[in-house]
């Protein structure tokens, strides 16, 4: 019948594992050096610096959950505090989102826990997250992708600090998703 790995599960015809698990503890902060970004001009950093002094940080949790380089996807788990605004971007790989809890506000869709959304590869997009903000799960078709800027601009980026600066407070108040509890612990720095 052949060797079992150390789950417990026979390898297929091809010697990969028929189920892989993936645990929180495992997960990886998905920043620039797993998502690296590109097409970022010197006004694009002036303005993230400016978000990050305002402290854009504090209103999301993102981690990358899953990789199969075999298969060539991966899962990604984001929560998106209260009104966090993610700008307009695209990727090297097709994502589809799904929306475990919150909204989002797509354009002029308003995508609440259950709903789903596309997004092909290079194709631009934004979204915000409601008032309550937003747990997603991201699938990707690749193992490895990019986060393309799109010449955001001063606008962009006076809005995005505007509504850090407004939500921060609650931010820090707002009560983590249990999933983003688990991920916030299980990858937590000792």
């Amino acid at each position: 019948m052949g060797d079992v790995n150390e789950a417990g599960l026979r390898p297929t015809a091809s010697g990969k594992a028929r189920v892989r698990i993936a645990k929180a503890d495992g997960a990886r902060d998905l920043g620039p050096e797993l998502m690296p970004w590109v097409g970022m001009t010197a006004e694009d950093g002036e303005g993230l610096a400016r978000l990050g002094a305002a402290g854009v940080g504090e209103g999301s949790v993102v981690k990358l959950l899953f990789e199969d380089p075999v298969g060539g996807v991966s899962l990604t788990y984001a929560w998106f505090k209260a009104n966090y605004l993610l700008p307009r971007h695209s990727h090297n790989a097709d994502c589809t989102y799904y929306v475990i809890s919150g909204q989002a506000q797509f354009g002029s869709e308003t995508l609440r826990a259950g709903d789903v959304f596309h997004v092909p590869s290079d194709t631009l997009y934004a979204y915000q997250a409601g008032p309550e903000g937003v747990e997603v799960l991201e699938f990707r078709t690749a193992v490895s992708f990019d986060f393309r800027f799109s010449n955001l601009g001063k606008a962009f980026f006076d809005r995005a600090a505007r509504i850090t600066e407004e939500n921060l407070p609650a931010w820090r108040e707002q009560t983590p998703p249990e999933a983003a509890r688990r991920l916030m612990a299980a990858t937590a720095v000792s």
